[in-house]
């Protein structure tokens, strides 16, 4: 059987490019495993219930080895685990020349050497992507915060009309509607900024 592993880091990152790719290989959509979440740890809903399904013989094909984690131990345990233990293979389409077990497999002890050689240095890269990224993250916050900028969501802005507007609905003057066009407030800031000013 061929299994699709895609994982991309948040829910606002678009996971089609790696979806299209294990189409065109004939991957079944029920047998495509997607994850929106750090590549951190192995701790994920479809990666977990991919391993539930998988058997000895079938393959699982990542658009990177990044994909499927950026932590350098974590990489090598799981597919260690997957190759060695359940003996399925896993094929990494980015580096598919050197990462395909079915190929180390094939060379018997000379071959698990290897792939453990590549793994490791790999594994290794993708987990200092990992820290670069949380570096960059930490300075680019720092320099915001340094140059005054705030970080999270924005504050409510009261419009200068708000006070007199309010008043009006209050006294049934004019439908909540027609307040929050006035104010051009949205209506959960509308009712959260009438509660702030009646506290």
């Amino acid at each position: 059987m061929n299994i699709g592993y895609v994982r991309v880091s948040s829910k606002d990152q678009n996971e089609e490019r790696q979806v299209l790719k294990m189409r065109e290989l004939g991957i079944e959509d029920r047998f495509l495993f997607i994850d929106k979440a750090s590549g951190k740890d192995f701790d994920r809903p479809e990666y977990q219930a991919m391993k539930r399904i998988v058997r000895g013989g079938d393959v699982i094909y990542l658009d990177a080895l990044d994909r499927l984690g950026r932590d350098y131990d974590g990489i090598i345990r799981e597919w260690k685990e997957i190759t060695r233990e359940i003996g399925a293979d896993i094929v990494v389409l980015e580096n598919e020349n050197i990462f395909d077990s079915r190929k180390f497999r094939e060379m018997g002890d000379i071959g698990k050497l290897m792939e453990d050689q590549f793994l490791s240095l790999l594994s290794y890269v993708a987990e200092q992507e990992r820290k670069k990224i949380k570096q960059r993250q930490r300075e680019g916050i720092s320099v915001a915060r340094a140059n005054g900028k705030r970080l999270g969501r924005p504050g409510c802005v009261i419009p200068p009309n708000f006070q007199e507007i309010c008043q009006q609905w209050r006294e049934g003057k004019m439908t909540a509607v027609e307040a929050m066009r006035r104010t051009g407030m949205k209506k959960s800031s509308f009712y959260k900024m009438v509660k702030i000013l009646t506290i």
